[in-house]
């Protein structure tokens, strides 16, 4: 691992950029030290203004050129028991310790760390760095950075977003939706159930559908399936509801998740569900014409299909693999495909250690990016 590397990694992950807070300090450290090195970046900041993507590219604006992408929030550490400071690089028995450090501020860190090696360089065709915001609570930001590079720059032979991998080349990921649930009853003493229409036994009874059409997915699942598990999966991850036992509850509301398996669409788990839900309304309204159940959908994000390529076999080669994979959470390369990008998957650190209180990278993955991503700059050169 070269000292500039760890210099910037130590740098990114002491940016509390967790989802819920600002990446502008972050963003704004990266615009300048690209400024320094005479790059110009580029800004798409959130419709609130308090969050930005940013894009730049080294290198000629030329045709065939490699985007780098990598999102730059991270997951909140509230309640882990972390045993350093998780804002704060710690370095022992060959990791790097802190929040990020795998997911995914290391990929980041390492290409930036590059940017004057590929300045001497001279390449041919470029590097584009493509850094988002809120990966980690629905894709949100990527959307409207991939819409400027569509325009923007020039074509772009291959996109690597460097979730944590491995460093193993990853051609398709489930998509995800995220979807709040909310059934509006009515009010009454328990022991007069038939004056009142119970939330909570509604919710529960959507619920158990829910889970019924997943169930249905695993019984009719493909064997052959890279994925695991081989199927599309719903889950109700929280529930909130009713006011006291003896109260029949007026609301409850819960928040449930499809994983979407590439060719499958989530939107037809939904329009059961509405469907079903319908089908009790008018029961429900017969008792309370203010009964309701309402689906909004918070957020979705695309699915990642293997569709072969030329970014793919580049990556191959780089990797020095020739078997792909598949991983079962959602990611960016599913937008940048859905509009038109070939991407790969492909980054440093295991996706066990993502999430996790005491994040960690291991020292030998970062070198491993580290001559992928020089390897990759000799391709550019050529």
């Amino acid at each position: 691992m070269k000292p500039q590397t760890l210099d910037m990694i130590d740098k990114l992950v002491g940016f509390d950029t967790v989802s819920r807070n600002s990446n502008l300090e972050l963003i704004l450290y990266v615009r300048d030290y690209l400024a320094e090195h005479g790059i110009q970046s580029h800004t798409v900041y959130s419709p609130a203004g308090t969050k930005a993507n940013l894009f730049a590219t080294v290198g000629p604006n030329a045709e065939g050129g490699v985007v780098l992408s990598g999102h730059t929030d991270v997951v909140p550490v509230d309640g882990q028991p972390w045993d350093t400071d998780p804002f704060q690089l710690a370095q022992r028995d060959g990791r790097l310790y802190g929040r990020g450090t795998c997911d995914m501020k290391a990929f980041i860190a390492i290409g930036l760390a590059m940017v004057p090696d590929l300045l001497r360089r001279k390449l041919k065709r470029p590097v584009h760095f493509a850094l988002s915001y809120d990966e980690e609570i629905g894709c949100f930001g990527a959307p409207s950075m991939i819409d400027r590079l569509v325009t923007d720059i020039a074509r772009p032979s291959a996109v690597i977003v460097g979730e944590p991998t491995s460093m193993h080349p990853i051609v398709a990921h489930k998509g995800i939706a995220a979807l709040r649930t909310t059934v509006t009853g009515y009010e009454a003493h328990s022991s007069q159930m038939q004056r009142g229409v119970s939330a909570v036994m509604v919710a529960a009874r959507l619920i158990t559908f829910i889970e019924d059409m997943m169930l249905e997915n695993k019984a009719a699942a493909d064997p052959d399936s890279p994925f695991v598990p081989p199927y599309t999966t719903l889950h109700v991850g929280t529930v909130h509801g009713g006011t006291a036992l003896n109260i029949i509850s007026r609301e409850c509301s819960f928040v449930w998740d499809i994983r979407v398996m590439p060719g499958d669409d989530w939107r037809r788990y939904l329009d059961r569900v509405q469907a079903y839900a319908d089908s009790l309304l008018p029961a429900l309204r017969a008792i309370s014409p203010q009964a309701n159940i309402v689906t909004e959908v918070m957020a979705a994000a695309p699915p990642m299909q293997d569709r072969g390529g030329a970014a793919q076999k580049l990556v191959f080669e780089l990797c020095g693999h020739q078997h792909a994979g598949v991983v079962p959470y959602a990611a960016e390369a599913g937008q940048f495909q859905e509009r038109g990008f070939e991407v790969v998957l492909c980054g440093p650190g295991s996706i066990d250690q993502a999430h996790q209180p005491n994040e960690y990278i291991d020292v030998e993955q970062v070198s491993a990016c580290e001559r992928f991503l020089e390897q990759l700059a000799d391709r550019l050169c050529a």
